[in-house]
């Protein structure tokens, strides 16, 4: 029997003009609470920094200008199991470039690779080897950007995973790669095991792991010892609230951008490669951070981007004993172990675990580097595009005859 092939359709990007003149007054008509003087980042985002930027979002912050580079790209729009998935289709002008599926994280969107789209998919034009170059598909995980609405609960790792596995054998990828982050990487080990023999690689970075045990927490040393102490004493307030009580934060985020714009923007500042009290776009251009936060905002995805979190801290999703959304205690943690050879690059203030990571993946290559944060595609593109690329490398092969160019 044959499968029916996917409705794909041609998607651009076109905030009615009327939402963007909303976004405007809602941000002049903003209730400022106040706030304690001398405590700089300590309790949150300081309110005379998050009302200066509110106000260059309002009145310099160009929205036509990103839509219009996000829609340079092509777009396109399916449903898949019920659920609306929307993804960018970056293609090689090299012919034998390798199909590549990025994943982003939160509060990450689709435009986080839009530095490393060009080097990736045209090395030759950008002074690489074409050798290297990949074909790219770039989705919004469901519930994030313009993959909504949600069809409904239950849409974890593993079930993302076998959406965007059927994607990919739809557009005639039979032999793919795989890169993620933060929550992407959770997919792209998922999409590794859902099509084993269709993945030739993953590349995780943001990467978090775990304990099966006390046992291997009391072995750990050296750098090892020092990251998962780093998770430990990470303040996971967000992160307690968006896989507890998604819908009641999403009341709040998506009636008020400076509340949106706060939630967003504290991520950046605590993740990216910064002193305590850096700025965000002292690590990442402004204008990018607001990108993503508009894209939050027009699309008001604020509570369904959360509800990754709540399938994912969810005890049937991790494997966890006690049901309790802890970033550092997973429970019981024993997952099924990846066969695709998986690579794995760190940032400085990563928390990723390899004795943790070896255990579950099938570790191929693993880079520790000096700087960079979260955000690595956007804070160091040229890093994080030499890593995917040697990954990749020893993996690949030429693309096969009959690939739909679609």
């Amino acid at each position: 029997m044959t499968t029916p092939r996917l409705d794909i359709r041609p998607f651009r990007i076109d905030i009615p003009q009327e939402q963007v003149d909303d976004l405007s007054a809602r941000l002049a008509a903003t209730r400022w609470p106040g706030d304690l003087p001398g405590v700089g980042w300590s309790r949150g985002v300081p309110q005379a920094y998050l009302r200066e930027l509110a106000t260059y979002w309002r009145d310099r912050f160009d929205w036509r200008a990103a839509e219009a580079r996000l829609n340079a790209l092509q777009q396109f729009v399916t449903e898949i199991d019920g659920q609306r998935l929307h993804f960018l289709h970056v293609r090689s002008p090299e012919p034998d470039a390798t199909p590549l599926l990025l994943l982003h994280g939160w509060p990450s969107t689709v435009a986080d690779f839009l530095e490393v789209a060009g080097p990736l998919s045209d090395p030759r034009a950008h002074g690489g080897d074409p050798a290297d170059a990949f074909a790219l598909v770039i989705p919004s995980l469901p519930g994030f950007g313009f993959s909504t609405p949600l069809a409904g609960p239950g849409m974890n790792a593993e079930r993302t995973a076998r959406m965007l596995a059927t994607l990919m054998a739809d557009l005639g990828h039979d032999r793919y790669g795989v890169q993620g982050g933060d929550t992407g990487s959770f997919v792209a080990s998922e999409v590794g095991k859902a099509a084993p023999d269709s993945v030739i690689g993953v590349h995780l970075n943001a990467a978090i792991t775990f304990p099966a045990d006390d046992g291997e927490l009391d072995a750990l040393t050296g750098a090892d010892e020092e990251r998962w102490q780093r998770m430990q004493a990470y303040d996971d307030g967000y992160l307690q609230l968006q896989s507890t009580s998604p819908q009641t934060l999403a009341y709040a985020l998506t009636d008020s951008p400076a509340g949106q714009l706060a939630w967003v923007v504290e991520l950046f500042q605590r993740l990216s490669d910064l002193p305590d009290d850096g700025l965000p776009e002292d690590a990442i251009d402004r204008d990018r951070i607001l990108t993503a936060v508009s894209i939050y905002w027009y699309t008001a995805t604020a509570g369904s981007s959360a509800q990754a979190y709540f399938e994912a801290m969810n005890p049937a999703a991790w494997g966890a004993g006690d049901g309790q959304a802890d970033e550092g205690d997973a429970g019981d943690w024993s997952p099924e172990r990846g066969t695709v050879p998986t690579g794995f690059l760190l940032s400085a203030n990563d928390v990723t675990v390899r004795a943790f990571a070896e255990r579950d993946h099938a570790v191929v290559r693993w880079t520790e580097a000096a700087r960079g944060g979260h955000f690595l595609a956007m804070e160091q593109p040229a890093l994080f595009t030499d890593d995917v690329r040697a990954l990749f490398r020893p993996l690949r092969r030429p693309r096969a005859a009959g690939v739909d160019e679609r």
